[in-house]
């Protein structure tokens, strides 16, 4: 039997380390087919970059975010793939511009 709080502790711990001892971060924004615009903040682990804060803000206005803090809800969830901003379609971004669309 899968122990879903389990999962869900080790997951936020393994996100919290990250974002803790994190020495270097990158930043970055993505627009999506319906013109929502996504904001990453990722930190090398074990040769990827991993998200470790994630924002979404919709055509609509509304603004979900997502980190080792708050996992998921009923809108979306902290991506557990490893960005590649070679193949993904990602635009870097200041940390500046991460953290005013993240704080607002």
């Amino acid at each position: 039997m899968v122990d879903l709080e389990r999962i869900k502790a080790e997951s936020m711990a393994y996100f919290r380390s990250l974002d803790e001892r994190a020495t270097l971060r990158h930043h970055f924004r993505h627009a999506d087919e319906e013109g929502g615009l996504w904001y990453f903040e990722a930190v090398p682990d074990r040769g990827e970059l991993v998200a470790i804060k994630q924002a979404e803000l919709t055509t609509a206005g509304r603004l979900h975010r997502y980190s080792w803090e708050h996992l998921e809800d009923k809108h979306g969830f902290l991506t557990d793939q490893a960005l590649d901003p070679e193949d993904d379609p990602l635009e870097a971004i200041s940390a500046d511009e991460f953290e005013r669309i993240w704080t607002q």
